[in-house]
């Protein structure tokens, strides 16, 4: 993905199986991606290696046949195993410049902006997206260093013509600020993955996106 073209995804859903409760997390997706979700990332933080490749594998199958991006969060062993089509880190993950030299297959790197002076430096300049996290804070994420907010992301829009991905208690109510102060794209959690239809939740998110 070139860092200067147009980030074509619209509604991003981070996926886990904790965060879908009961329903089982393929279920999910699928409804998810039925009602619009256009980019899936895999995180799945306590999970053995082979437990994590075993969903991966599977969550790819499904975004193949609906042919959307898989991102896997903070493995390269496993978005390389799995063919993925990019991988998300963070700060205290790999680095994207050493991830571009180990997978020279990778068409997408995803890193989060956790302080405005990351912007300066060759980790930032080697991704292809940031993500701008919490916008809001949540009670599920308690390690964030930054509380973003919508002028926060404004902020960063001046800085930086990379796509900005934005999440953190984002919902039908405030979306429109998030989007107007200048990101690219809305990922969610819960907004979908705990919601009674998560395919009616999609729908709803990204019509309100795409108003």
């Amino acid at each position: 993905m070139n860092t200067q073209s147009v980030f074509p995804y619209k509604l991003y859903l981070v996926i886990s199986q904790s965060d879908c409760k009961e329903e089982h997390f393929l279920d999910v997706a699928e409804q998810a991606i039925q009602g619009g979700v256009d980019i899936i990332q895999l995180r799945e933080k306590s999970d053995v290696l082979d437990t994590f490749l075993n969903k991966a594998y599977q969550l790819k199958d499904l975004t193949d046949k609906y042919q959307i991006p898989l991102i896997i969060n903070d493995n390269l062993e496993i978005a390389r195993k799995v063919d993925a089509t990019g991988i998300h880190v963070g700060m205290k993950d790999i680095a994207p410049t050493k991830i571009k030299n180990q997978w020279d297959k990778s068409k997408c790197i995803g890193y989060s902006l956790e302080y405005i002076e990351q912007l300066k430096t060759e980790q930032v300049i080697a991704a292809d997206y940031l993500g701008i996290s919490p916008v809001f804070r949540t009670t599920t994420k308690t390690d964030t260093v930054t509380e973003w907010g919508v002028e926060g992301i404004r902020e960063i829009r001046e800085l930086t013509k990379k796509p900005l991905i934005a999440i953190g208690n984002i919902h039908l109510n405030n979306i429109k600020s998030v989007m107007d102060a200048g990101a690219n794209c809305i990922a969610v959690v819960s907004a979908i993955c705990s919601a009674a239809d998560p395919r009616k939740a999609a729908y709803e998110l990204k019509n309100e996106i795409l108003k």
